[in-house]
C-alpha cells in the first residue's frame, strides 16, 4: 500500500494516468464500473465520429494503425484503438471491472489542521506518512462492498457521463403531465443500435439541444423516420458548428493551433510586453473569426433557416462548443425529416409542449433532452468530506478550482484528470498525466498554496471571459502546455527552427518522451 495510487476510472484518461503513473514506479490499481475500458467511447450513438482529425486525437507514443485511412474514424475503429493500446502498454492486469467507487474518504489531518496549511498536504509533497485515502466500491455483479486504501487518488471519472443535466420546469409544465416518452440522451445513447432505431421508428420525436449530441440523434431520427414523422429540434442559442475543418481550403489547425495564433489572446498571468503584443494583434483574430464565419454562413446557407449565432466563431471555439455537422444535416432540414425550431423556453402539456410564445402546443411522443450533464456535481459526490465536496463544487458561477487543471490546493493526496477541455481532449489529458507522473516523482514541487489559488483565479477570469464558464483551455493549448512542461523541467519549445515553432500547428507527438 505504500506506493498504491488508486485511479477511478478507465476511460482514456484513467488509462494515461496507470501508464505513467506505472512508469515512475508506483503501484497503480484502477476501478472502473463498466465492464471494460474506454469510458464514453464503450458504448455510445451509432453515428458518432470523432470530431478532431486523428493526427491530433491519439496518444504520443501509440501511433494510429496504417489500416486506419479515415481521418475521422467512427466511435468502433476509436474504442479499437484505445483497447489496442490498453493491451500493448499491459495496463488492463491493474484494473478492476464492474467495480463502482461509492465514495472516498481521506485518513489523516483534521479540517482545522488543512485549513492551516501553507503548503500543500502540509509538506508540498504528494505524500504523507500519515494520510492516505479509504476508497469504498461495489462489485456490481455481487452487490458486495470492499474498502481498498491508497496513499494518492486520481479522478478520472469524466465530466459528460452518469449525472445528466434536467432542467427545471414550473409546477404542472414538467414531464409528469406528458403522455409520452421522457428521456436523456444519456439513456438513448446506452441503447444499442437495433433498439434505439424500433424505439423511434414511426414516432414525432423532438430533441432538446442544439450541441454534438443532439444533432447526430435527429440525424438517426431522420434516417429512421424520414419527412412521414420529422424530428424537430428545439433549441435556445445557434452555435457556430462546422461542416468541415478547412474554411476557404485552409485548415483551421493554421488558424487556430499555432503560437502565433495564441499572440492574439490575452493570456492570465501575461507581462506588460505580451499584453502589449496582443492588444496590437487583436485585429487579426478578429479577422481570423471573420473569415471562418462567412465561410460557415455560405456553406451551410445558415441564413435561410435562421441559424446564424449572435456571437462570434472565437466565442465558440474558446469555450470548445463548436462541432462538425452530421453528414447532410442540412440537406435534412431541407427535405423537412428535421424541424428547426429555437425557443427561449419550454414546458410540457398533455400532448406534447409549450414552446415560448406559440399558442398551439408542438405535439410529439418522444423528448430526448440533449442538454448535458452536471459534472460539477458527479465529481462533489464522491467526496465523503462536506468540506472536501464545498471545496471541489465551488460556487454555482465558477468553473471548478483546480491549479494545473488537475490539483485542488486544499485536497492532499489528490489529483482530477478530465475537466478541462479542449479540442484535442486526448491530447489534453496526455499532458496532465504526463505533469502528474512527475510531480508524483518528485521532479518538482507545487508553490504555495496562496500562490496556486492566485493562478486559479486568474485562469477562472480567462474562463470567465471566453468560455462560458467552461473550464476549456482551447484557445492557450500552447501556452498551457508551455507552464507544464516548465513545472517538469523540459523544454517548452517543441519545434524546430524559428517559422516553425511560430506558425506550425502543435500536436501530441510535439510532446512525446516527456
Amino acid at each position: 500500500m505504500e506506493r498504491q495510487v488508486g485511479i477511478i476510472g478507465a476511460g482514456t484518461s484513467g488509462l494515461l494516468a496507470c501508464k505513467y503513473v506505472l512508469e515512475m514506479g508506483f503501484n497503480p490499481i484502477v476501478f472502473e464500473a463498466k465492464p471494460g475500458v474506454g469510458g464514453l467511447w464503450n458504448h455510445t450513438l451509432k453515428t458518432t465520429k470523432l470530431q478532431t482529425p486523428k493526427q491530433a486525437y491519439q496518444f504520443s507514443d501509440f501511433p494510429w494503425p496504417s489500416s486506419v485511412k479515415e481521418d475521422f474514424p467512427d466511435h468502433n475503429q476509436v474504442m479499437e484503438y484505445i483497447e489496442s493500446y490498453a493491451r500493448h502498454f499491459d495496463l488492463l492486469q491493474y484494473i478492476k471491472f464492474n467495480t463502482r467507487v461509492i465514495g472516498i474518504e481521506y485518513k489523516g489531518a483534521s479540517d482545522e489542521d488543512m485549513a492551516s496549511w501553507d503548503l500543500w498536504g502540509g509538506t508540498g509533497d504528494p505524500f504523507s506518512p500519515q494520510g492516505k485515502w479509504n476508497i469504498t466500491v461495489e462489485n456490481i455483479h455481487r452487490k458486495s462492498t470492499q474498502v481498498y486504501q491508497a496513499v494518492f487518488v486520481i479522478l478520472c471519472i469524466g465530466r459528460f457521463s452518469d449525472v445528466p443535466n434536467i432542467p427545471e420546469f414550473p409546477l404542472n409544465q414538467g414531464p409528469e403531465i406528458f403522455n409520452g416518452k421522457v428521456m436523456h440522451s444519456m439513456h438513448y445513447s446506452s441503447m444499442d443500435d437495433v433498439d434505439a432505431a424500433k424505439f423511434i421508428e414511426g414516432k414525432r420525436v423532438t430533441v432538446v439541444g442544439i450541441q454534438k449530441s443532439a444533432l447526430d440523434i435527429a440525424t438517426e431520427c431522420a434516417m429512421v423516420n424520414g419527412v412521414e414523422n420529422p424530428c424537430t429540434v428545439l433549441y435556445r442559442n445557434a452555435h457556430w458548428n462546422v461542416p468541415h475543418y478547412f474554411p476557404w481550403g485552409v485548415p483551421l489547425a493554421l488558424l487556430y493551433f499555432t503560437r502565433f495564433a495564441e499572440l492574439m489572446i490575452h493570456k492570465p498571468g501575461e507581462g506588460f510586453m505580451l499584453n502589449l503584443l496582443t492588444t496590437l494583434l487583436s485585429p487579426l483574430r478578429w479577422l481570423q473569426s471573420k473569415i471562418v464565419e462567412s465561410y460557415v454562413r455560405w456553406k451551410l446557407n445558415l441564413k435561410m433557416y435562421n441559424m446564424i449565432p449572435k456571437h462570434s466563431f472565437n466565442k465558440d471555439f474558446s469555450a470548445g462548443r463548436i462541432c462538425i455537422t452530421p453528414d447532410n444535416f442540412f440537406d435534412r432540414v431541407e427535405e423537412g425529416s428535421i424541424i428547426l425550431k429555437k425557443s427561449a423556453s419550454f414546458g410540457f402539456c398533455k400532448n406534447g409542449l409549450m414552446i415560448d410564445s406559440e399558442t398551439a402546443p408542438l405535439e410529439t411522443d418522444v423528448v430526448i433532452l440533449a442538454t448535458g450533464y452536471k459534472g460539477d456535481e458527479k465529481l462533489k459526490n464522491i467526496f465523503v468530506s462536506s468540506t472536501f465536496q464545498k471545496y471541489i463544487f465551488g460556487a454555482s458561477n465558477t468553473i471548478v478550482p483546480l491549479y494545473r487543471e488537475c490539483i485542488h490546493p486544499r485536497i492532499p493526496q489528490l489529483a482530477i484528470v478530465g475537466y478541462s477541455e479542449s479540442f484535442n481532449n486526448l491530447y489534453t489529458f496526455e499532458m496532465n498525466c504526463k505533469w502528474l507522473a512527475h510531480l508524483l516523482k518528485g521532479t518538482f514541487k507545487l508553490p504555495l498554496i496562496k500562490e496556486m489559488e492566485e493562478d486559479m483565479l486568474r485562469w477562472e477570469k480567462y474562463m470567465k471571459d471566453h468560455s462560458y464558464r467552461r473550464s476549456c483551455n482551447s484557445s492557450l493549448h500552447i501556452y498551457y502546455n508551455d507552464q507544464l512542461c516548465k513545472d517538469m523541467k523540459c523544454n517548452p519549445r517543441r519545434k524546430k527552427g524559428f517559422f516553425k515553432e511560430l506558425f506550425e500547428p502543435y500536436g501530441p507527438m510535439d510532446y512525446v518522451n516527456l
